[in-house]
């Protein structure tokens, strides 16, 4: 890493808004299973916030639950980690791009309140330490700034292994 993307780390450069095209090229999930649809307020190496819009026409409401459609809790819980991992590649750098950050540890996940179609998730993570490819995030999704899910979680970032 040259020594300009190490001191914008350490300051805290703000990015600003990341798009689904530019998410897209940082990480590496596709639909059905990208779930977020923007990234914005990104302050490199401290905090973000993902924005997933969420529709009734979401390939999980089939299921979950036909008539009374609720986005699934983990699904919560994997948007924040798909805004972590922008955050992360964000932060990191273009050669971290593509890379794929995998859950080491999830703590205190607390759901207060269902997620429905027609709502428009923010996930506000902040990060709270990194060491090597290790980071760990705290992050609480709102509708409405009203807090519907919450979560600590840790990560790792790592290659992507050979494809079968």
């Amino acid at each position: 890493m040259d020594d300009t993307n190490q001191q914008a780390q350490q300051q805290g450069e703000t990015v600003g808004t990341v798009d689904i095209a530019r998410i897209m090229k940082l990480i590496p999930h596709r639909y059905p299973f990208l779930l977020i649809d923007r990234v914005v307020d990104l302050v490199r190496n401290q905090s973000a916030t993902g924005i997933k819009n969420v529709t009734a026409n979401e390939n999980f409401f089939q299921g979950h639950f036909p008539g009374h459609p609720v986005m699934p809790g983990v699904l919560i819980i994997e948007s924040m980690a798909q805004t972590a991992a922008v955050l992360v590649v964000e932060t990191l750098g273009e050669e971290s791009a593509g890379r794929v950050v995998y859950f080491m540890s999830i703590e205190g996940a607390k759901f207060r309140r269902p997620v429905v179609p027609g709502d428009q998730v923010k996930i506000h993570i902040v990060k709270e330490r990194s060491r090597g490819n290790v980071w760990k995030f705290h992050a609480v999704a709102k509708v409405d700034g009203v807090a519907v899910a919450e979560a600590t979680y840790a990560a790792m970032i790592m290659e992507r292994t050979a494809e079968h």
